[in-house]
């Protein structure tokens, strides 16, 4: 009896001991998940293996010519399509990573002759990549490189830790800043589309289902089931994708019955596109130096100086490599750059890789069939240029120099999208309208500029400039 009430005073003891030790559990787990994860970039520069001029006999004095004349012109055609080298793109890597909200640990750069087939660089260096890997506590190796599924597959076999390549990145980050159901569905789409072919060789999961009287046979393995559930939910996928087009098409057809003329903004991630479209529409769209901030399209109004109304489309931004399975599921969003009446290609003028930038983008547009289109250069961030670089600056007739965040140079952008757009063309017209149309009167001054007015025997005596469904409104008054 007496030793009841100590064994009960010992289990109160340990109660809330256990209480901590649980709460402390919890609290490490919730630490762990919350932490970002701890990424090992790998970087890997193919170059092509130069084929050795050693044992070629010329001819003749033209065919010596004939090689040299091909060979410039081969390198004309090199040095017209600027290029990343493997250090920037390495670089790039490192924002992606960064988006993603990865913590980068280490990074590496190999350089090839040529890609091996089943691990793309070798075992040996991944098994020194994977010592590099372990020793910095990495939990996902990232390579700047797209990657087969078998060579995933090895790789991991090698490393022993998760293996992401550029494409399965990037859709990542795409999934991570869906925010409308549109853009939450293009993201699945193209994440299905890429998982589809991986689905295969992940070991003895893939055995054939079942075991026992009745299942017995060849059955169908897990590998046709899982391929089987990725069809149907593809297939649910794009047309509730068509759903959207189909929505978008009938919003877009009622805009176009208006002569109001779509001007689409697109550009390389990250080179302020948000930033221009808030400055000139006065809207809140998110602003974000991470990657693919934005991937939902916003249309608003804005106002020329000539006082005709055009809409600015915002437009998800383009990158090196950018995944067909992103294009392709994001046509119905790109559309809006397809018919629009003017492209703005933005780029950062303070990036010293602009101009591969532009060539990617050049590159997107064309598969998109938009590389035709009337397009007007934004060179926007001038505000970080130097003092004497910003001097050398100059506008010229497919260019205009601003700085989104500092509003410079913006109402020179707005004469230039004025004056290259034409829907709904301005005229310059004389008016003569009785003062009794007050109406009319109050509509011109706020959709047009005028230049004159004089008040004679109960009329108003104008000279406006007006975009042509303005002048059709007031036709009757119009003064040969």
């Amino acid at each position: 009896m007496p030793r009841r009430p100590a064994s009960r005073n010992s289990k109160s003891t340990k109660k809330p001991n256990d209480l901590l030790k649980a709460a402390g559990k919890r609290e490490m787990l919730a630490t762990e998940s919350d932490r970002p994860e701890r990424a090992f970039l790998v970087g890997v520069d193919i170059r092509a293996r130069k084929r050795s001029s050693a044992g070629k006999n010329l001819t003749s004095g033209a065919q010596a010519a004939r090689d040299a004349s091909e060979k410039s012109s081969a390198a004309s055609r090199i040095s017209s399509v600027p290029e990343f080298s493997a250090d920037e793109s390495l670089a790039e890597l490192r924002t992606l990573a960064t988006s993603a909200g990865a913590e980068i640990v280490g990074e590496i750069l190999q350089h090839r002759d040529r890609a091996e087939p089943a691990t793309l660089i070798g075992t040996g260096k991944l098994e020194e990549i994977s010592g590099a890997a372990a020793s910095v506590s990495a939990d996902v190796l990232l390579f700047d490189h797209d990657l087969t599924a078998s060579q995933q597959r090895n790789i991991e076999r090698v490393v022993n830790i998760r293996v992401i390549d550029r494409t399965q990145l990037i859709l990542d980050i795409f999934a991570r800043y869906a925010r409308t159901r549109e853009g939450q569905l293009q993201v699945e789409l193209a994440q299905l589309d890429y998982m589809l072919p991986r689905l295969g060789g992940r070991g003895i999961e893939m055995s054939q289902l079942g075991g026992g009287i009745g299942t017995r046979g060849p059955g169908e393995t897990q590998l046709e089931t899982d391929r089987r559930k990725i069809y149907r939910r593809i297939r649910h996928v794009k047309e509730q994708i068509e759903n959207v087009r189909r929505v978008r098409t009938q919003q877009r057809q009622r805009r176009e019955s208006l002569p109001v003329a779509t001007v689409a903004l697109v550009g390389y991630t990250n080179a302020g596109k948000s930033t221009l479209f808030n400055a000139l529409t006065k809207a809140d769209v998110l602003e974000s130096s991470r990657m693919f901030a934005t991937l939902d399209p916003t249309i608003r109004a804005v106002e020329l100086p000539s006082r005709r109304q055009v809409l600015l489309s915002d437009t998800v931004g383009f990158i090196r490599n950018l995944p067909h399975t992103l294009v392709t599921a994001f046509r119905a969003t790109l559309e809006e750059v397809q018919r629009a009446a003017l492209i703005l290609q933005v780029s950062d003028a303070s990036s010293p890789l602009f101009a591969e930038q532009d060539a990617q983008v050049d590159k997107v547009l064309k598969e998109l069939e938009a590389d035709k289109k009337p397009r007007l250069r934004v060179m926007n961030k001038i505000d970080l240029l130097s003092p004497a670089e910003r001097e050398a600056i100059r506008d010229d007739a497919n260019s205009v120099h601003v700085s989104a965040a500092k509003n410079i140079g913006l109402s020179t952008l707005l004469e230039r999208i004025d004056e290259m757009l034409s829907d709904d063309a301005v005229r310059r017209v004389r008016l003569r309208v009785p003062q009794s149309q007050g109406k009319i009167l109050a509509m011109l001054d706020a959709k047009s500029r005028v230049f004159s007015r004089a008040y004679e025997d109960g009329a108003v005596r104008m000279e406006v400039e007006a975009p042509e469904s303005v002048v059709r409104r007031v036709q009757e008054w119009v003064q040969k």
